[in-house]
């Protein structure tokens, strides 16, 4: 695997000093020449080291004096507090919120929208396009087949091989036989939900969680339990182990470990391995949906909660929409024991998937230009994830809080005084600015004051001045709301 350029790392020595007090704001990193010195290093080097941090904001440029600390913005902002586990969970309910995310697409397509901060993807420029185009085109001419012929249910494919190679650095040893593409993660977890339960049945999920899944689970006629869970350290193993002796019919458990998604939670390997032992014990389907793990701040992701699956009852899911190709849809599925069924599912539901973006992709993935894109998409959103959260910090109103994650591709911002997001929704819709209020994300009412706001766009004068607008909507929102009260 390649390394990052020598000024990257560097970047990394200094940053990790600020962040553990050692440079504190006002601090005057050393010069140029000093730089040069330390870590024998080229001028050109030290540069490209300061305007990095400069440009992240870290450090600030003063004239004739050198680079000083700064303190980000987003540092004022306060962290949300954690949730209540010591409490039953609400009970399980047939989900309802279709017509809610109906409603939200429906009224995105009535407008034109100009700013969109709903969803949870990096901008086109970001990921390999030439590369991918490039080996399409020469599968093309060495395999003119691929798009005529029908793809076998159980064809060996590099995309295959490359996930179940790639398995291996997070703890989890699998064949190519085991792992089963799907159409994107969304299909995987369709597949895994009906390999493991049945209409009326209960699943424990996140609390908040991704809308798409309660979608998926009112689709299915299958009842909603939601588990409260940390802005740190993800689903409450806790609270999980109270619902579970409280219920009798929950089938499954649905777990984003890694950058939850709205929150951006990364659960300990600790809570990891008592959540496996804890399925099992009670019976339980462990489903973990692994989307973003490759995009958190270190080269090497933290283990897969299947590396602990001794039993296979583990269903791990999977994609590359976030990190490697939006428009391929591709992503896969290691079912343990319910491999066969899963194998079926698919069958009956859609066939197996074309072959031509499995090769490529797959082929691109057994490069080193791939671990090489993924620092690169990493890079970029960590810089536009930190001005993201400076202009929250600087425009929205008081009392604001803010779950900063370590990777990712979004921000979960809480408003003050229970500030209906909805609310806010609409008065932004109405001048273009899109973005996902707190309601999408649970059937009940306790995250209607919440935003989840997209950070994949670079952070562009316009991305800047829809920021600072939507902090001004929620300001004017907010001081109504108090002069009414």
């Amino acid at each position: 695997m390649d390394s990052p350029p020598l000024y990257r790392k560097l970047a990394t020595h200094y940053i990790d000093a600020i962040g553990a007090g050692s440079l504190k704001p006002g601090d005057r990193l050393p010069s140029l020449r000093s730089l040069m010195r330390m870590h024998d290093i080229s001028l050109s080097t030290a540069l490209q080291l300061c305007r990095a941090m400069e440009s992240e904001g870290w450090v600030e440029a003063r004239d004739r004096s050198g680079y000083f600390v700064k303190r980000p913005r987003r540092l004022a902002i306060a962290a949300m507090e954690e949730p209540a586990t010591h409490v039953a969970p609400d009970p399980a309910q047939y989900v309802g919120i279709h017509a809610k995310v109906s409603d939200f697409v429906a009224r995105r397509r009535q407008h034109e929208v100009r700013i969109d901060f709903s969803t949870a993807r990096g901008s086109p420029e970001l990921y390999p396009g030439e590369a991918l185009r490039a080996i399409m085109m020469r599968l093309l001419r060495q395999k003119p087949a691929l798009l005529t012929t029908a793809a076998p249910s159980r064809s060996l494919n590099p995309l295959r091989e490359a996930a179940a190679r790639r398995g291996l650095r997070v703890g989890m040893t699998l064949s190519p036989d085991e792992v089963l593409t799907t159409n994107g993660c969304i299909e995987a977890l369709n597949l895994a939900l009906r390999a493991v339960a049945q209409p009326g049945d209960t699943v424990a999920v996140e609390s908040p969680t991704f809308y798409g899944l309660l979608q998926v689970l009112e689709s299915l006629g299958m009842r909603a339990l939601e588990i409260p869970t940390s802005p740190q350290t993800g689903l409450s193993i806790e609270a999980l182990e109270m619902a579970l002796d409280a219920y009798d019919n929950i089938k499954a458990v649905v777990t984003v470990p890694h950058l939850q998604n709205p929150l951006g939670s990364v659960m300990p390997d600790a809570h990891k391995e008592r959540l496996v032992a804890l399925c099992e014990q009670h019976d339980v389907a462990l489903i973990e949906d692994d989307t973003y793990s490759e995009l958190l701040d270190m080269d090497t992701p933290p283990r897969a909660i299947k590396s602990w699956d001794r039993t296979g009852n583990v269903i791990h899911c999977a994609s590359l929409h976030k990190i490697l190709a939006p428009g391929l849809r591709l992503g896969w599925i290691s079912a343990g024991r319910w491999h066969s069924r899963v194998e079926m599912l698919k069958y009956t539901q859609t066939r197996s998937n074309e072959e031509l973006s499995q090769w490529a992709a797959g082929e691109y993935m057994n490069t080193g230009a791939f671990d090489r894109h993924l620092r690169r998409l990493r890079d970029h959103l960590r810089q536009q994830r930190e001005q993201a959260a400076d202009a929250i910090a600087a425009h929205f109103p008081s009392g604001t809080r803010l779950n900063y994650p370590p990777g990712g591709l979004q921000l979960w911002v809480e408003l003050p005084d229970h500030l209906p997001s909805m609310t806010v929704f609409d008065l932004a819709l109405r001048e273009n600015i899109f973005i996902a209020p707190g309601t999408l994300f649970s059937n009940s009412s306790r995250f209607d004051h919440y935003l989840r706001l997209n950070c994949g766009w670079p952070i562009t004068e316009t991305i800047e001045a829809g920021l600072r607008r939507l902090g001004e909507i929620a300001s004017e929102c907010a001081a109504l709301q108090r002069k009414a009260a």
